[in-house]
Order: structure tokens, then C-alpha cells, then sequence
């Protein structure tokens, strides 16, 4: 199974303890997965999806919440799809209309029954009725990537109406979706993983919270291990390529004027470091009686340096 199917396999065995909740996630899974089904001038309603325990909570909700009963048919996923697809129904006599109504789906304007497009205010007067909402629409239009692979959680909305609403509706939790357009369809997401956390949070996934947390601290280490390795890695270069560049130097002087024509202290610091090549500055610092400082030392060979690059522009 993939990470979202576990995070909605999780969710679909959370039933919301108060009536309004249930509603709010009725309203929630019907906004993505319900269409409109007339016959004979009356109204039904069916939602279609490949989950299974979305498709068992769909019935639950609808039968604790309304009393009302779901005709269940399965068909073939498309083609490039796997499974197959549910399909729940709920006829005009089974009170369709009702629930359509109840859960902000459909309503009157200017006398005329309209299909709404946005979420319903009336639904979200509560925060946990707007838990319960969000958590619907995650399980009908939801994803969350592998935290192994990368941080991406969205929601794939059917218009901009909707997907202005669903950020508003997320962004209430402290949140910072924003909206893209793929093809036509607009999509609520969120990049950064600590607000993926967050969200899972405020969904009620928290065992798929633990998961992600454990998966996202173990790759911040091992990040962090790798930055140090590197860094060492590169200082490590940037020390012998300067001690390379002294040896060069005190060689020079050696095989031209001689280290007997430096200064005492300058020959004294030229030959520990022809005796000792390998050993870091504090190292060869201590060597001296009395020991220098890191800074002392450095100061003298960066002079041996100066002065081998004098005499070369002398001999040419």
C-alpha cells in the first residue's frame, strides 16, 4: 500500500462523535466524489471511489447521520488504474435530495434549486467540524507523498471555487497551502514538511504522523552526516593543499638562497616544517619552545611564502 492509501485507511476508522461533524464529512467526501443523478425529475445522488474503507465509511456516515440506506455496484478502475471502482447510490426515495441539501451540496436561489460549487459556511462553524471536513475531502481527492521520496501533500480540487475554498479551509489550521493548475484541475498543496505534520495533525492521522516524523528525523541526519563528512572532507583538502604549497616554498628558498640567509625565526619555523610535513599548524605550533599560537605560526609560514615568491621574481 502506498503512504496515502495508510493515511486514509487510518482516517476511515475515525466516526465523529457529534451529528454536525458527520455532516461536515459527508460534505466533504461528497464535494469530490458525488454527482448528480436525475430521473424522472427527481434528484439521487452516487459518488464513485477505488477505496474501499472510504466507500464502507461513506455508507456508515450516511446511514448513522440520515437513516438512509446505499445501493452498492463495482466496476472496473480505468484503464490505467488498478482495482476497481465503487459505486454507492442513494435513490430519491432513499431521501437523496435531503442529504444533498443537509450537507450544503444543493440550494435555493432566486427560487431555483442550484448545485453549489464552494464548501459550505454552515458546516464549518465548529473546529471540529472543520477537522471532519477536511479529513473528507483529503479521502476523496488526498494525497501525501512517500516522505523517503519527497514532501508533497495536496488536494485535487474540480474547480478554482473550490480549491479557494479547501486553502481557506486548510490555512484555518495555520497552514500555508497555495493553489497550481494541473490540466483542468486546480490542486491545494503543501511543500514543507513540518506543515505536512502539521496537517496530518490536524486530520487525526497521527499514527501516519509518527511514520512520516521518524522518516523525515532519520533523513535529517543522515543530511546533516553528510554536510560534516563533506566539510571535513574539504577542509582536510584545503590543509594539505597548503601545506604542499609551504613545503614548495621552504624547498625554493633552500635550493636558491639557502635557509641560512631567513631570519632565526623564519629558519627555525622553514625546517620543522621540512622535518615534519605531515603534522597539522597546532601541532607544529607546540614544537616550538615556547609553543606558539595557531596564529603565530600561520603569520610565519604565510612570510616563507612572500618571500619564495620575491626570489622567484628575482631569478626571472
Amino acid at each position: 500500500m502506498s503512504f496515502s492509501s495508510d493515511i486514509k485507511k487510518e482516517l476511515t476508522q475515525i466516526i465523529p462523535g457529534e451529528a454536525c461533524c458527520m455532516e461536515a464529512e459527508i460534505a466533504g467526501l461528497l464535494r469530490i466524489l458525488g454527482s448528480i443523478v436525475l430521473s424522472e425529475g427527481k434528484i439521487g445522488v452516487k459518488i464513485s471511489t477505488e477505496n474501499p474503507a472510504v466507500a464502507r465509511l461513506f455508507v456508515t456516515l450516511v446511514k448513522q447521520s440520515y437513516g438512509s440506506k446505499t445501493e452498492l455496484s463495482i466496476g472496473e478502475a480505468a484503464p490505467l488504474s488498478r482495482g476497481r471502482v465503487y459505486e454507492l447510490g442513494i435513490t430519491p426515495e432513499m431521501g437523496a435530495e435531503h442529504i444533498l441539501r443537509e450537507t450544503g451540496m444543493l440550494e435555493e436561489r432566486d427560487g431555483h434549486t442550484v448545485l453549489t460549487e464552494g464548501l459550505p459556511p454552515a458546516l464549518q462553524k465548529t473546529r471540529c467540524c472543520r477537522r471532519a471536513m477536511l479529513r473528507g475531502l483529503f479521502m476523496a481527492a488526498g494525497s501525501v507523498t512517500d516522505p523517503e521520496k519527497g514532501y508533497h501533500m495536496e488536494i485535487v480540487c474540480t474547480s478554482e471555487t473550490l480549491a479557494r475554498d479547501v486553502r481557506k479551509l486548510v490555512n484555518g489550521f495555520g497552514l500555508r497551502s497555495k493553489i497550481v493548475q494541473r490540466k483542468n484541475r486546480h490542486v491545494v498543496y503543501i511543500k514543507e514538511a513540518e506543515q505536512i505534520t502539521d496537517f496530518l495533525s490536524a486530520v487525526g492521522a497521527h499514527g501516519q504522523l509518527f511514520r512520516f516524523e521518524d522518516v523525515r528525523i532519520t533523513k535529517d541526519l543522515r543530511n546533516t552526516t553528510n554536510r560534516i563528512s563533506n566539510c571535513d572532507s574539504a577542509n582536510f583538502e584545503r590543509t594539505v593543499n597548503a601545506a604542499q604549497r609551504q613545503l614548495a616554498s621552504i624547498r625554493f628558498i633552500r635550493d636558491t638562497a639557502g635557509l641560512e640567509s631567513l631570519p632565526p625565526k623564519l629558519q627555525e619555523t622553514a625546517r620543522l616544517r621540512l622535518e615534519y610535513p605531515e603534522v597539522s599548524l597546532a601541532e607544529l605550533a607546540e614544537m616550538f619552545d615556547p609553543p606558539l599560537k595557531k596564529s603565530g605560526i600561520n603569520h610565519r609560514l604565510l612570510r616563507l611564502e612572500e618571500l619564495a615568491s620575491t626570489l622567484g621574481e628575482q631569478e626571472t
